[in-house]
């Protein structure tokens, strides 16, 4: 039916992705005791759907779906909930879907803002640079919204066996150690993987020839991989990381949140 558009499925998906909230809710308070596959299919039906609403958008614009707020930051979270699918295979990593869920739920609704759905002139891009590009950003982002995640699954951790809870025993969550050693790994990746989508934008911007470097979205792509690069240069100096690199690596992913729209907004490239 002509209503049933692109952004009712995904609303359909973050219904889902809001059970999976719950659920995590649950299993929080049974002491992350349960290891079954009930909050991994949530999402995992919920990612169905919002990748049928990606591919819904693509196909009507007949463009790649990445050209206003609504779509950039729906792929972001698209994704995120990718990485953790794969992730989850491993049953010891499953439970980074509880503490993800609830991020993916927040940035899902936020997507669902009217304003965030429009669309206006945009640049027109040859070949493949503009997806190659986004993919990057949004695997990079990704990779670190999970080591955010694995930092809290850590704090948790290292919480309740300071209070020596009985949940920190029979909690079927990985040791700190392997939390540690997951939030770095993700973390490195995700760097990895934005030094490379920067590679990819001056290229682009050599490409087009006019793109300005003082473009607010470009200086804060900048700011951002150097936030990162500290975040390396720590690991790199203390590799067991700790409390320290872990709250690291949860602020530098509220900072990438919270200014990430702001900076598109000021870009005249990015919001034109």
């Amino acid at each position: 039916m002509a209503w049933f558009t692109d952004r009712h499925i995904f609303l359909l998906a973050v219904v889902i992705y809001g059970l999976s909230v719950i659920y995590s809710v649950f299993l929080w308070r049974k002491g992350f005791r349960r290891d079954d596959w009930v909050n991994y299919l949530l999402l995992l039906v919920a990612f169905g759907l919002h990748t049928t609403a990606m591919m819904l958008r693509g196909f009507s614009i007949n463009h790649c779906p990445i050209n206003n707020l609504y779509e950039a930051t729906t792929f972001v979270s698209w994704m995120m909930v990718a990485v953790y699918l794969g992730l989850g295979l491993w049953s010891r990593l499953r439970f980074l879907g509880v503490f993800a869920s609830p991020l993916i739920f927040a940035i899902g609704v936020f997507a669902l803002m009217p304003d965030l759905d429009k669309h206006g002139p945009r640049p027109e891009f040859s070949g493949g640079w503009l997806s190659l590009h986004v993919t990057l950003f949004a695997l990079a982002y990704a990779a670190f919204g999970l080591s955010a995640v694995a930092g809290i699954m850590f704090l948790t951790q290292v919480h309740d066996l300071k209070l020596h809870k009985l949940r920190a025993v029979i909690s079927r969550m990985p040791p700190i150690q392997r939390l540690d050693l997951a939030a770095g790994r993700l973390l490195l990746t995700g760097f990895a993987v934005l030094t490379a989508a920067l590679a990819v934008s001056v290229i682009w911007s050599e490409k087009l020839g006019n793109i300005k470097p003082t473009d607010p979205k470009i200086i804060w792509s900048w700011l951002v991989w150097l936030l990162y690069l500290g975040l390396v240069v720590m690991r790199w100096r203390y590799p067991q990381g700790g409390r320290r690199f872990a709250l690291g690596t949860i602020w530098a992913f509220v900072f990438v949140m919270l200014t990430f729209w702001g900076s598109s907004l000021l870009s005249p490239l990015h919001h034109p």
